[in-house]
């Protein structure tokens, strides 16, 4: 590990690593489109809510103030808090009075009401060329940038203030942000992650830069005017994007275009967020270019599925309220062509859109260029709006986005991927040596991370060509897996031989909290791409069982896959499923009097249970010939 700052090593250094657990999607009131507005919950709140101190929260009293508090079940190690950058200039120019267009009829247009000021400003980031609003930014746009330093300042700042940099080690923060492009109401976004606290004057937006390829750049070109300035971009779960998170944004369809924008991708974003309250991204069935049997457990918290009937969303052209419209389309897959409204749970799917079926996207195009476009470690996160990081308990959620306030308001139909389709969301999980920026940067950085649906749930994976079947009860089970293999998000090595075949360590430990349930089994997850170059994958349960009665507080098991081609690209995962528990909609309607709760209360209506997962990253293969032409 390599300091990029100065402080105090910390004294539970652990070579081996060891799991770390934080938030890096969370938004405050400096978002435009943040519940946390109604609270004032800010970025200095949401680092004391990550320690586990209380902040305000809802209920609102009589005069629109929080009356209630709200606190972690148990801190967060780190957190990057992730306001919008697209909007914070504008979001203060309508907020602060005295500011210049705070009496504007715009500004008291988006003050009146959440939901209508959301959509109001969203609306200037759904075009593919984006524009600022005139209104407020003036003529030339140059207003609401210059407004925008302060409150990214006041980030930094909290972001630095919130950091233990003693050999303690209890918490580490981060600054970052969210870019936020919706081209066709479609999710583009990104979180953009600094390694430390030298970071640009002001973030690099939509505005500037409406491609990936162009935020690159753009963060390339301002990180150079400051020595020591280091970042990582983390696509939003991309369940919502209508197959706009197709690589090549904004380059040359040339073979030097895609190899240059493989290289840079493989450089600055190398992992994505699988699950956050807008549901998961892992998987979807009924993708037609990818084999493979159907998987149940890609339905859980699904927000999108293929052969559903959806409804096309219109937006009030007086109030820019949404609302769902009488025309409803079939869930299909995109095609050749990019879909539209995916931020609000419509439009076409694509294999872009769900990381297992990406990563053989990847895969395949390593073959025609050489470098692989779509190489990405796993994630996970809250995206929370209320200023509430890692709040991720079924059975004390308070809500993540406007109109989550109570349990009848989160249990209310909604034209968003929200209310009951959304849940509590996810965490974050690193194997780093210790609690610091660097440190965990770094397991970022070669993609030694994992995502939870919740839980703290605790993964190891290796792979190797030599591990003995009987590691499992071996006490140096780790070091061996690390001396005679690659961790999660390495690249396995060329075959020892012609008839080798690799070896897996699949290792999870449950959430240590006594109220956590205890793990069911444990899954291998393989893609590959086939002699007739077609896309495959196949889910192998490795330990435990899907009929298991009580479950187990570790599950372990060394296997092979007899199945391997040296000839074919492959990459693996492991997803550690918990046994069900009660899902948060059935605790919200067990919280109404049994007269007064919503009908989607009714049996049927909802899932009773969920399933909480964790997800590592993958291990990739690559044939040592190369298979590039």
């Amino acid at each position: 590990m390599h300091y990029t700052e100065e402080r105090a090593p910390c004294l539970d250094y652990r070579p081996l690593r060891k799991p770390l657990f934080g938030d890096v999607h969370v938004h405050t009131s400096y978002s435009f489109d943040a519940a946390a507005n109604t609270t004032g919950a800010t970025p200095e709140d949401a680092h004391r809510f990550a320690k586990g101190q209380p902040i305000p929260f809802w209920p609102l009293d009589e005069e629109g103030k929080p009356a209630g508090e709200f606190s972690i079940d148990r801190p967060l190690d780190f957190l990057a808090v992730t306001d919008h950058g697209e909007f914070l200039g504008e979001r203060a120019l309508c907020r602060s009075p005295g500011a210049a267009s705070y009496d504007t009829e715009f500004c008291a247009g988006y003050r009146m009401d959440q939901r209508q000021g959301m959509v109001m400003f969203a609306q200037s980031i759904n075009a593919e060329a984006p524009v600022r609003i005139e209104t407020l930014c003036g003529e030339d746009g140059a207003l609401c940038p210059q407004a925008a330093a302060a409150p990214w300042r006041r980030i930094v700042e909290a972001a630095e203030a919130a950091y233990d940099r003693s050999e303690q080690c209890t918490f580490t923060s981060f600054v970052g942000y969210e870019y936020t492009g919706t081209p066709g109401t479609s999710n583009y976004h990104r979180n953009v992650i600094f390694r430390n606290a030298k970071v640009p004057d002001l973030p690099v937006s939509y505005f500037e830069a409406p491609t990936d390829s162009r935020l690159w750049a753009a963060l390339d070109a301002v990180c150079s005017e400051q020595e020591g300035c280091d970042y990582l971009t983390i696509p939003h779960n991309t369940n919502l994007s209508n197959g706009r998170m197709a690589p090549y944004g904004g380059v040359a369809q040339t073979a030097e275009g895609r190899q240059g924008y493989a290289a840079t991708r493989l450089k600055r974003e190398p992992i994505i967020e699988i699950f956050q309250h807008k549901g998961a991204s892992e998987c979807i069935n009924g993708l037609g270019a990818v084999l493979g049997a159907p998987d149940e457990l890609c339905a859980v918290e699904a927000v999108r599925q293929l052969g559903r009937m959806e409804h096309y969303i219109d937006i009030d052209a007086v109030t820019g309220n949404l609302a769902p419209s009488a025309s409803t389309i079939m869930t299909e897959e995109c095609g050749d062509a990019v879909g539209e409204q995916g931020m609000l749970g419509a439009g076409c799917v694509d294999e872009t859109d769900f990381v297992r079926s990406a990563l053989l996207v990847g895969l395949k195009e390593e073959r025609d260029i050489g470098l692989n476009p779509i190489k990405l470690g796993i994630v996970a996160a809250t995206d929370t709006h209320a200023a509430t990081p890692g709040a991720v308990l079924e059975d004390d959620y308070r809500g993540h986005v406007t109109g989550e306030a109570s349990p009848v308001e989160r249990l209310q139909p909604g034209v968003l991927t929200s209310g009951p389709e959304g849940n509590p969301g996810g965490l974050a999980g690193v194997w780093a040596v210790e609690n610091s920026r660097d440190a965990i940067f770094e397991a970022m950085q070669r993609r030694e991370v994992f995502g939870t649906s919740g839980p703290r749930i605790a993964p190891r994976f290796f792979a190797g060509w030599g591990f003995a079947e009987d590691l499992c009860a071996s006490e140096s089970l780790v070091e061996q897996g690390y001396a005679g293999g690659v961790p999660m998000g390495g690249d396995l090595g060329a075959a020892p031989s012609a008839d080798a075949k690799p070896a897996f360590i699949a290792l999870a430990a449950r959430d240590a909290a006594a109220s956590a349930a205890p793990l069911q089994q444990l899954q291998l997850i393989k893609g590959w791409i086939d002699g007739e170059g077609a896309m495959r994958n196949e889910v192998r349960t490795v330990a435990g069982s899907a009929a298991a009665a009580a479950g187990s507080d570790s599950l372990c098991a060394v296997v092979r896959d007899e199945a391997f081609q040296a000839d074919q690209s492959a990459y693996y995962y492991l997803r550690a499923v918990q046994m069900p528990t009660l899902r948060w909609s059935a605790h919200d309607c067990q919280r109404i009097a049994e007269a007064e709760r919503p009908a989607i209360c009714t049996a049927g209506a909802l899932p009773e249970t969920t399933v909480e997962m964790a997800w590592t990253s993958p291990i990739w293969f690559r044939p040592a010939t190369g298979e590039a032409e």
